[in-house]
């Protein structure tokens, strides 16, 4: 409903402010820590007709007051100083929680249309995924879910790394290592890539096998590919396992190698080379980028002729281009060069450019690690610890529960807890995970907000059904202050699909939360008198639904009880 609200605060304003900008852009606050809309709208027209703002104001606000009545969902308006400042209406909150009720698991959903290709994890296929992945695939599947509660198509894609030099290395390695059978079979590689590594060292001639072997690979050796594809496959099914683990789905996995083979790489090649920024050093065919900004140049094709990663990826984006509206990358600050280059290259060729989420990397407090080295904490093991540790407080907690239904419990809580934890930060802020800090119920993370659902499911059971509720008798200050920020649902979700960024959602899933703590702390529902007892259950099943729509959209359980 709040949406509703904003629209009719700015035909509000239109009505009431005559000439205000040639394009009738009216500036509003949905955010304000007084009102629930503020407009800066005076400043304009002082700014235009040199008056004071806050005289500016007091006359507007007598043309909107004359007005208002028109307009069913403002309530009062008033100024202070030079800022409008508009209140809900009474029927607003009503209707809210009508809208609520009526929608249930569609609240939210916005209008929005059109096909969105989404690229998050792409990992290399050389070990599991860790904690230094865990970042990419939480944002992304996150988006991805908010984008498709905004009404987008969204096709989720990890683009597969198949031909790199770090697959090379595995493929050479498994002539030499013995797979561990008794690890997760990514595991299994992972260690087979460490030792792979070791043993090839400062070797020149060793070098060149694996060199070798990346060659008849692109060259098409029948043997070598069916070689790469099958350690390529077992390798995805164990980061398929983890990912599932983690309530996170790929719908298309997309190999680089199919770009090589069905000549998509080459059509790039001979498109660039007719470019007037291209020229050739030592055989390798290059991009001369600087009148773009870029001190460094795109290297195209090695001295041999043979493509480069970066090369293969304008193949890939050139294709997802012809097939979608929009694309989104979900990528590393350590790609934040090659992906400006890579928007450059396509806009040149005449492409759509991809949308890029950067984001800064996610840390343990244990240190740094290096999959080179077979150093690193995968997501397998850190979940693994997190659910140890969810155990332990569900045990404490729930004595009267069996072991099954622990576990069972357990499982979600962590995952919640990592997802949360990860996703709640800003993607362009650098953050560090804590489990302990994650776990803690008291800290207002994902167990806070998901207790905040078993709570109302609570009360829901015991207070039963709710008929025809009189929602106009929910005017508690505590009331009113949980169905605005229910109302609030369907701009969080526009907002965080506007700015590409989930951590909107998170912060609202905690608000909404904490507004519910304080409805519960202050106001009777099972005890209160049968009419009343009656509309605050229908606003307890409210806040339900939009707990529960919030979390959806961060991957996270919403359980009955914990």
């Amino acid at each position: 409903m709040f949406p509703d609200f904003e629209r009719e605060v700015k035909d509000c304003l239109r009505e009431g402010v005559e000439k205000v900008e040639e394009n009738g852009d009216i500036p509003i606050n949905p955010h304000d820590k007084i009102a629930d809309i503020s407009s800066t709208v005076s400043f304009k027209v002082a700014k235009r007709d040199k008056r004071d703002p806050r005289d500016v104001a007091e006359d507007i606000l007598k043309h909107l007051i004359a007005i208002k009545e028109r307009y069913y969902l403002i309530g009062r308006i008033d100024a202070v100083g030079p800022y409008l400042n508009f209140y809900t209406s009474e029927k607003f909150l009503s209707e809210t929680l009508k809208k609520v009720l009526s929608e249930r698991e569609e609240y939210g959903s916005l209008c929005y249309r059109g096909t969105i290709l989404l690229e998050h994890t792409s990992a290399n296929p050389d070990g599991p995924i860790h904690i230094g992945h865990i970042r990419n695939s939480i944002i992304g599947d996150s988006l991805g879910r908010i984008l498709r509660r905004a009404g987008y198509d969204v096709e989720i894609q990890y683009y597969v790394n198949d031909m790199g030099r770090q697959v090379a290395v595995v493929a050479w390695g498994m002539e030499r290592f013995a797979l561990d059978q008794d690890k997760k079979i990514d595991h299994g590689i992972s260690k087979i890539y460490a030792g792979a590594n070791k043993l090839l060292g400062a070797d020149a001639f060793r070098k060149e096998e694996v060199d070798s072997l990346l060659k008849r690979f692109e060259d098409g050796d029948e043997v070598t590919i069916k070689r790469f594809n099958d350690l390529v496959s077992r390798c995805l099914e164990g980061i398929r396992s983890t990912l599932d683990g983690m309530n996170i789905s790929v719908d298309k996995f997309v190999r680089e190698s199919q770009f090589v083979f069905n000549g998509d790489v080459n059509s790039i090649i001979s498109s660039l080379k007719d470019e007037r920024y291209a020229y050739y050093e030592d055989g390798a065919l290059m991009m001369d980028l600087g009148e773009f900004g870029f001190e460094k140049d795109f290297v195209v094709t090695r001295g041999d002729g043979t493509s480069l990663y970066p090369t293969r990826d304008l193949a890939y984006h050139a294709w997802k281009s012809e097939r979608c509206d929009r694309m989104i990358d979900i990528l590393g600050a350590d790609h934040k060069l090659i992906s400006s280059q890579l928007k450059v290259i396509l806009k040149i060729l005449g492409y759509k450019e991809p949308e890029i989420v950067i984001f800064e990397f996610v840390s343990l407090p244990e240190g740094s690690m290096s999959t080179r080295m077979g150093k690193f904490i995968s997501v397998d093991e850190l979940l693994e610890k997190t659910e140890e540790q969810a155990y332990l407080e569900v045990d404490k907690r729930r004595k009267d529960l069996n072991e099954e239904e622990k576990r069972k419990i357990s499982k979600f809580i962590s995952v919640g807890a990592v997802r949360y934890d990860i996703v709640k930060i800003s993607p362009d802020k650098a953050t560090t995970f804590n489990w302990r800090d994650a776990l803690d119920f008291e800290k207002r993370g994902s167990p806070y907000i998901q207790y905040a659902h078993t709570r109302a499911c609570s009360i829901l059971d015991k207070g039963g059904s709710y008929d025809e509720p009189d929602l106009d008798l929910l005017r508690e200050e505590q009331e009113i202050e949980l169905i605005k920020k229910i109302s609030r649902f369907p701009l969080a979700v526009k907002e965080a699909a506007n700015g590409l960024k989930p951590n909107i959602i998170a912060t609202y899933a905690r608000e909404l939360a904490e507004q519910f703590g304080q409805f519960y702390k202050d106001i009777p529902v099972l005890n209160a008198p049968d009419g009343l007892k009656n509309a605050r259950l229908a606003l307890v099943d409210a806040f339900r639904i939009v707990v529960k729509n919030s979390l959806q959209l961060l991957g996270i359980h919403a359980p009955k009880y914990m």
